[in-house]
């Protein structure tokens, strides 16, 4: 199982090429399920879940190939598809693999879909994709650890309908979002989550003949169509890896440009960066952060979009664990998101947890250790605590970051960092 060791201590100079988002390449390339034409992505990270997406869907029967001239460039022919299931082989590592139901549903009256895997950072229940599928007359089982679902006989097409989720759910936008476009009528989206990559999902879906308004917005408006087209799609860059990497600089100091990020994307998390001592600079396609010294702790609050992301909740805990005073950190979106705190209290950090709130008190100095990596984003603080302690950190189970991150150390590494992968 692959490592990453750090040698702390390095300030962060130079600039840092930011990937396509994962979480909006994944539905964009459940998106093609949706058209028997050729989809063209561009910008696609080469990440472990993309990995198994284009395994997923290659397992239908479905034509993707990565271009060996432009890697980040995948092509896409769901006409020949044959199977639409996705099996539990194929996604029990990928909670993302529910975005398969709706576009299979939409365009072949039937899916077969295991209940997803993923982090183990809390419940994220499918009940609210099942319900939106049954609004556009859709018949759904769980059977076997499956969601079974089929048109009524007689019906050829999903039925327009308004859906209002009981909470904002992310993936289940994205579904309801797909299914849509291909439904029989208008289906208007309540409580709709308004992320970027929604926004992105649904620019993708216009380019393809979808009508479709209001996006970006809590209430999103589809009008069905009765078939859609290929298009060249070039995937929004990643915020949360963008977020990443400002919190790294912040937390060891130096002066870096991101290429392609985008700062209004990130304003909860770069108020809160400014707000703790950073200099950030932001222009058409890039953010320049500079650091210098150590930044003042800043408590914040997770929530939806545009608040400050729960994606980032760990990599500013980082940054908190070495700044001047105290702070408090509440997370009100996923209750299994402090795991890395036990990590953390291994190399020096002061935490203490109450229920969903973190009370850190920042220290001078952590200490090098063997750290384990629990989730994705937990992976990325530890990484960051790394790059500021004392010493060596062995971070363990970097599988998690695979799946997110898109060669993380090498970029690192091109702006300072001391940093290697060891593999076993």
């Amino acid at each position: 199982m692959d490592k990453l060791l750090i040698r702390g201590g390095k300030t962060l100079a130079g600039t840092v090429e930011i990937s396509g988002a994962k979480n909006a390449a994944l539905p964009e390339l459940c998106a093609a399920l949706l058209t028997a034409d050729t989809v063209t992505l561009e910008n696609v990270p080469r990440l472990q879940d993309v990995a198994t997406m284009l395994k997923l869907i290659r397992n239908m029967g479905v034509q993707a190939e990565r271009s060996q001239a432009q890697p980040s460039t995948v092509t896409l022919n769901a006409g020949p598809l044959s199977s639409p299931e996705a099996p539990y082989e194929l996604v029990k590592t990928m909670r993302a693999s529910v975005l398969a139901l709706g576009p299979l549903l939409a365009r072949f009256g039937e899916a077969t879909v295991s209940l997803p895997g993923g982090c183990a950072i809390g419940s994220r229940p499918v009940d609210q994709h099942i319900k939106g599928m049954q609004a556009m007359g859709a018949e759904i089982v769980v059977e076997h650890g499956y969601m079974i679902a089929k048109l009524p006989a007689g019906q050829q097409r999903l039925k327009g309908a308004n859906i209002t989720t009981d909470m904002v759910t992310v993936t289940g936008t994205e579904n309801f979002l797909m299914a849509a476009t291909l439904a029989e009528g208008e289906t208007i989206l309540e409580n709709a989550a308004q992320e970027p990559e929604i926004g992105d999902l649904a620019e993708m879906l216009i380019k393809m003949g979808a009508k479709i308004e209001g996006h970006g917005t809590r209430r999103i408006r589809i009008q069905g169509v009765e078939r859609l087209h290929g298009c060249t799609h070039q995937v929004v860059a990643d915020r949360i890896e963008t977020g990443t990497f400002l919190c790294a600089v912040a937390a060891a100091g130096g002066d870096v440009v991101l290429k392609h990020g985008r700062a209004d994307h990130l304003d909860a998390v770069i108020e809160k960066l400014r707000e703790a001592g950073a200099v950030i600079t932001a222009g058409d396609g890039f953010i320049r952060v500079q650091a210098q010294g150590r930044m003042k702790a800043q408590s914040f609050r997770t929530t939806e979009y545009p608040g400050f992301p729960t994606d980032m909740q760990a990599q500013f805990m980082a940054l908190n664990a070495i700044a001047h005073g105290t702070s408090t950190v509440t997370e009100t979106i996923f209750e299994n998101r402090f795991m890395h705190v036990n990590e953390m209290l291994r190399l020096g950090a002061k935490i203490q947890i109450e229920g969903k709130v973190a009370v850190m008190e920042g220290v001078e100095r952590l200490s090098g250790a063997t750290v384990m990596a629990t989730d994705l984003r937990a992976s990325a603080s530890l990484v960051i605590a790394g790059l500021v302690a004392d010493g060596e950190t062995l971070v363990d189970r970097i599988y998690h970051l695979d799946r997110g991150y898109d060669q993380m150390e090498a970029k690192l590494r091109g702006i300072g960092a001391d940093i290697e992968r060891l593999q076993p």
